[in-house]
C-alpha cells in the first residue's frame, strides 16, 4: 500500500515527537513527576495484562487437547473401542441427575454407536461422600444396563487402604462389570460386611462402600433415563 504525502507527513511528525519526548533530557524533567510515575507504573501493569492474555491464548488450545486426550483414555478404559465408530466427545447428552446424589444436578452422557445404533453410554459420576472426601469416577454401560467398567478418576482417600480403588493399587473396580440392576437384587449392591456382593478392604470399608453405593445410583439414573439414551 502507498502512503500519500499527508500520511508520510503525519507519521514522521509523530515519530519526530516520540523521540523528543524520550529524549534523557526531557525524561530527566519528567521523572519526579508523580503523574510520570503514575503513568510508567500504569504501562508496565498493561503490559503484563497483554502478555498474559497472550500466553492464555497461546497455552488455551493445547490446554484443552490435552484434556480431551485425558477424556478419550477414560472412556477407553469403560467402553470398548469395538462398540462404537463414532467420537464419544462429540456424541454427547445431557440429563438431569440431581435426584442420584451423584455429585451433579446434570449429567454430561456420552454416547457410543455402532452403525448409528446405541450400543453403550458412558458419564462421570461422584460418591460425594468417601471417607475424605469426593470420590469422582466414570461408568460405561451397555444398551442392557450392564456395567461396562468403572474407574476412579480422581479421589483423597487414605494412601495404602482406601487407594485401592485405583485399579493401579487393585483390581477390585473390575468387579463390578457385567453387574446391573436386573442381575443383581438391590440388597446386593452393597460391601460383604453390609450383606452384599462386594470386598471390602481390611481397615477401609467406607472407601469401597460409598464407590458401590455411588455406582448403584448411577445404574440407577441410566435406567430410568434409558429410553431417552439410547435414542
Amino acid at each position: 500500500m502507498t502512503l500519500s504525502p499527508a500520511h508520510r507527513e503525519k507519521i514522521a511528525a509523530t515519530l519526530a515527537w516520540l523521540k523528543r519526548w524520550l529524549a534523557p533530557d526531557h525524561l530527566a524533567t519528567l521523572r519526579p513527576k508523580l503523574e510520570f510515575q503514575t503513568g510508567i507504573l500504569a504501562g508496565f501493569a498493561l503490559l503484563a495484562s497483554v502478555l498474559l492474555g497472550v500466553t492464555n491464548c497461546s497455552t488455551q488450545g493445547s490446554i484443552q487437547q490435552r484434556l480431551d486426550e485425558d477424556l478419550k483414555h477414560s472412556l477407553a478404559e469403560v467402553v470398548p473401542a469395538t462398540l462404537y465408530d463414532n467420537d464419544l466427545l462429540q456424541d454427547t447428552v445431557m440429563i438431569p441427575s440431581a435426584q442420584y446424589n451423584i455429585g451433579t444436578a446434570e449429567t454430561l452422557v456420552y454416547k457410543a454407536k455402532k452403525a448409528g445404533e446405541v450400543t453403550a453410554v458412558a458419564f462421570k459420576f461422584t460418591a460425594p461422600d468417601g471417607y475424605s472426601g469426593a470420590i469422582d469416577m466414570i461408568i460405561g454401560i451397555d444398551r442392557n444396563g450392564n456395567v461396562l467398567g468403572v474407574r476412579v478418576l480422581s479421589h483423597k482417600e487414605t494412601p495404602g487402604l482406601g487407594d485401592k480403588i485405583e485399579l493401579a493399587k487393585s483390581p477390585w473396580i473390575l468387579s463390578f462389570n457385567g453387574f446391573s440392576l436386573e442381575n443383581l437384587s438391590p440388597e446386593k449392591w452393597a460391601v460383604k460386611k453390609d450383606g452384599g456382593q462386594f470386598d471390602q478392604f481390611a481397615g477401609a470399608t467406607i472407601t469401597p462402600r460409598k464407590t458401590v453405593q455411588a455406582t448403584y445410583r448411577s445404574l440407577q439414573l441410566f435406567k430410568d433415563q434409558q429410553k431417552e439414551l439410547l435414542r
